[in-house]
């Protein structure tokens, strides 16, 4: 007779199932956080002796000490946004008093995260930031056995993990609202790619603002983020007498897009306006200043920490909703329709 497969080890996944209550609730009563009602924390610790649950090495060493490190798992990248993140989440830590530990992945799949998570483990993280931007990174972090607290920036639902984002949907439809109070018939959008979290949602937005103002929506033009992208597309665009308007949907592909109409003599915003969408350092200083949507990355940060302080028992008082709202900052490069 063949040997039997040993039996999987319950995670606190599946503590917060058969209790009936979040990963995070699972989370306090393990930690000893004084808000949990005392019959959740009873139902709880039922379900973890029925399960024979045991947290592992680094939730063992939280019951009696915390360190003052915070993992934050991203990938490698020299694009804006993630980078920022990665920088709001260290100036929030380093102002709650903790450093973090960044561990860089070149693919952000579940092989990959499990990898970071147990690298992190081993250095007895107190909690983890997970900056989960593309589909594959959301799909991988769905279910993910951490056995810490963790909170995913960018997570598209990461299930039972708490998750922080900019309101990318509102982003869009500032930028293209903008865009129609101007006269604008419609606008155009060159979008991120289409693995990308946030290039699908500012697609939703683009398309929702247009709905709602009955206007027709142009084809999607994709782009892969970057300056060389928003410069081929423009290229095309500039020989198109019916575009007048044009939403990117980050701000290095709006540069390329500048540069490609300004060498066919394009006006901007004259003859075509042009939105960005980050506010990243130099756009204010593009010919012309570019009109863009400010993602508060700090905010991001901020709000990522405070979740982890609220799920270790030190809550901040600072706000952990889910969403963060974004500005539109109107500078040149958008005006009245001429065309």
């Amino acid at each position: 007779m063949g040997q039997q497969p040993a039996a999987r080890a319950a995670v606190m996944s599946d503590v917060a199932r058969l209790a009936g209550v979040s990963h995070q609730t699972v989370s306090r009563v393990l930690n000893n956080h004084p808000s949990v009602r005392e019959e959740t924390r009873e139902r709880v610790l039922r379900a973890v002796h029925q399960l024979n649950y045991r947290p592992n090495a680094l939730a063992r060493g939280l019951a009696g000490r915390r360190s003052r490190v915070i993992g934050v798992v991203s990938f490698d990248t020299i694009l804006y946004g993630p980078a920022a993140t990665l920088l709001g989440v260290e100036r929030a830590a380093r102002a709650a008093g903790y450093g973090i530990s960044i561990v860089t992945l070149e693919r952000l799949d579940r092989a990959g995260m499990t990898s970071a998570i147990d690298a992190l483990t081993e250095q007895s993280v107190a909690g983890v930031v997970l900056i989960a931007p593309m589909l594959t990174a959301a799909v991988a972090v769905h279910g993910l056995p951490t056995g810490v607290p963790a909170v995913v920036v960018e997570s598209g639902g990461a299930g039972e993990l708490p998750s922080i984002s900019v309101d990318q949907v509102a982003g869009a439809r500032l930028a293209v609202e903008h865009l129609l109070s101007l006269g604008h018939e419609t606008v155009w959008h060159i979008a991120g790619p289409r693995d990308w979290l946030e290039a699908r949602d500012r697609i939703d937005g683009w398309r929702l603002a247009l709905d709602a103002a009955g206007r027709a929506a142009p084809p999607v033009l994709t782009g892969d983020w970057s300056p060389r992208a928003g410069y081929q597309i423009g290229q095309s665009l500039a020989d198109r007498p019916d575009v007048t308007a044009v939403f990117c949907a980050n701000d290095h592909q709006a540069l390329g897009l500048l540069r490609a109409l300004h060498q066919r003599e394009v006006r901007v915003p004259q003859d075509v306006s042009v939105v960005g969408f980050d506010d990243i350092p130099e756009a204010e200083y593009l010919s012309p200043p570019l009109t863009t949507v400010r993602q508060d990355f700090d905010e991001v940060g901020r709000r990522c920490v405070a979740t982890l302080l609220d799920l270790f028992g030190e809550p901040t008082g600072h706000p952990t909703d889910p969403q963060v709202a974004p500005t539109l900052v109107v500078r040149a490069s958008s005006g009245v329709r001429h065309r």
